[in-house]
């Protein structure tokens, strides 16, 4: 019998399937990254994004971002979101459930968004990279209000504290719509804020 994430990962899985993903071919000078949307179950079962801090020092210091980074010579984004999702946050053994758009930044690089069941792991931030880790349970992605926008700018509040702009707001958008609700939603001309352009 299928538990309810079983049932919420098929669904998952069934859509990113059907999406015709777009993908930016690969080509020189081009900067690759890849993040893990990545769905974790708390004790009750509940299932979870897992949405982190980034520390103080490094690349985007104190921004909302999914657990990834920048590809290593000759690794496939995908792979750099995993390994990434691993270093940052030590969630390993995921499930791919399948892909969202590439999504080119203002910063240079092109993102591939994963998205991964990791069942009831428990998260553990490496501090030399991330201040903190956050549930952000998915029934915050589908409550009214969001996504809001102001002005130009798109804003995914996901908790008390948790403001969250592209191009983070951006995927995390798209994968309510698309993984969540099913809708076919494209977010490659989202404004990002001048601060995420480092």
């Amino acid at each position: 019998m299928l538990t309810p994430i079983d049932t919420l990962r098929e669904q998952v899985t069934a859509r990113l399937a059907a999406f015709e993903r777009r993908q930016v071919p690969p080509a020189g000078g081009v900067r690759r990254a890849g993040v893990t949307v990545c769905v974790l179950e708390d004790r009750d079962g509940a299932p979870y994004v897992v949405v982190i801090r980034r520390a103080a020092r490094g690349r985007n210091p104190g921004q909302w971002a999914l657990p990834g980074g920048r590809a290593d010579d000759g690794e496939r984004p995908e792979d750099a979101a995993l390994r990434e999702l691993a270093e940052e946050t030590g969630i390993t053994g995921v499930q791919v459930a399948g892909l969202l758009d590439d999504f080119v930044t203002d910063s240079g690089f092109v993102i591939t968004p994963v998205v991964a069941f990791g069942g009831r792991q428990r998260p553990v931030p490496d501090p030399r990279e991330v201040a903190s880790v956050h549930a952000v349970p998915l029934e915050r992605f589908l409550a009214p209000g969001v996504p809001r926008w102001r002005g130009e700018l798109l804003q995914m509040p996901l908790g008390p504290s948790i403001v969250i702009h592209a191009p983070t707001g951006a995927i995390l958008w798209q994968f309510a719509e698309v993984a969540l609700r099913g809708r076919e939603q494209r977010v490659f001309d989202v404004a990002q804020p001048h601060w995420t352009r480092t």
